[in-house]
Parts: C-alpha cells; structure tokens; sequence
C-alpha cells in the first residue's frame, strides 16, 4: 500500500483529541495496540478517563503527521469506542511571545505529555469575542499585546500546579482554541479558571465551549475505569 506524504504545521505538532463512549464489546488489545503503534511511530498519547455525561474516554494525540492521527482515530473506532466529540487544533507560538526564550517556544511547539504528577485533567474550546461592544478583533496590536502579557502573567502563578496546553485551531474546528489542563488536584484546576477569568483579556474578550474533565491514567487504568 502507497502512503500518503506526511501533512502537517509548518512547525509544530498536530494535536487531536477524542472524546469517546464504548459503542459495543470494546477491543481492550486493539486499544492498547493501536496506542501502542501510534507510540512507535512517534505520536504522543494520553489518555483519559472522563467523568461526567459528556464522554467516558479521552484520546489526546500529538504528531507530527496528521495521517498519523487519523489512522489512530480509525484503529479506536474499529477498537468499539465512538467518538461524540473531537477537536482538531496544532501546537502554536503566540504572536506576542516576541523575547520569549527559545527554550520556552520550543515546548510550547513540541510539549511532551502528561506531565509528571499532574493527573486532573480537563478541556475546554475558547474563542475571542467579536461583539459590537467587546471586539477583540478590533483592538490594534499593543493594545491586544498588553492584554495577552498580564493574561499571561497570572497564568504563570500556577506554575507547579497546572500546565497549560493551549492549540490553536482557527480554520481547523469550530472554535480558535483548544485550551488543555494538567493539575496536580481537580481544585488547582477550578482556581486556575476562575481567577484568569477575572483577567480583563478573558471578562470582556472571552468566549468558552463545554468543559470535559477528568484523570490522566494508563491504557489499563483508563480501560478500567471505562469498561468497569
């Protein structure tokens, strides 16, 4: 079989995230080979155990090759899991990350996931707002800049606690970011979103989708969990 050549940012990583339920009788060693082929070739995955209506399982995968991703999605589809959500998004610099470290745009490019003790999880899809009042799109760029660096900064207080996964996705799905939280509890990950809202870029710029929330885990923990 001829494959395709690879798709993918002209730097950067593509990232998919599956919001699943068991459809059927799921393949828990079709899950665990097509994670485990993914891994082989290079893709991240992490997954989740979700709590809550809105999914029982999430997929997070992180690749260079959007075929890749796909053909993953495929594999747990075939596994017995339908997907009731997805979201399409790449790894991106900020365009107002000018004078950042390379180190620091680097991970933000080319994060490598989970991290290390962090295990509450949760996903959110936000936009900037575009009312006849708050137009986000409206605001020049220092304006729009000096907004982003005390966003930013308040972010920062929570290093340690929460990781901040944020993907953009203008042009790829219906939203123009995928926000992903990494905590050490459930709560730092409430505080973290609650105290930024109060951020002026957030109160009177920001728009949120449906929050999905839950624990990072192995396959196994995660199958467990799902098919208990």
């Amino acid at each position: 079989m001829t494959r395709p050549s690879p798709l993918g940012p002209a730097r950067g990583l593509n990232v998919l995230h599956l919001f699943c339920h068991p459809e059927r009788d799921v393949d828990a060693g079709a899950v665990r080979k097509a994670v485990d082929d993914a891994t082989h070739g290079g893709v991240q995955i992490v997954t989740a155990a979700i709590v809550g209506a809105k999914a029982d399982t999430c997929f997070l995968a992180l690749g260079e090759n959007l075929w890749d991703l796909r053909r993953f999605q495929s594999k747990i589809q075939a596994a017995g899991f339908h997907v009731a959500e997805s979201y399409v998004s790449v790894t991106e610099v900020s365009e107002y990350a000018a004078g950042m470290p390379e180190a620091m745009l680097h991970d933000r490019l080319y994060p490598t996931l989970p991290p290390a003790g962090m295990r509450a999880f949760c996903f959110y899809p936000m936009s900037k707002r575009r009312g006849e009042v708050n137009n986000w799109y409206r605001l020049d760029y220092d304006a729009r800049e000096a907004l982003m660096r005390g966003h930013g900064a308040i972010g920062r207080t929570f290093k340690g606690r929460v990781l901040q996964l944020i993907t953009g996705s203008s042009g790829l799905d219906d939203w123009e970011w995928g926000v992903t939280l990494f905590g050490v509890h459930v709560d730092d990950l409430k505080e973290c979103v609650y105290t930024m809202r109060f951020d002026e870029a957030s109160s009177l710029y920001a728009d949120f989708g449906p929050f999905y929330t839950g624990l990072v885990g192995s396959v196994d923990e995660v199958l467990d969990a799902t098919l208990a």
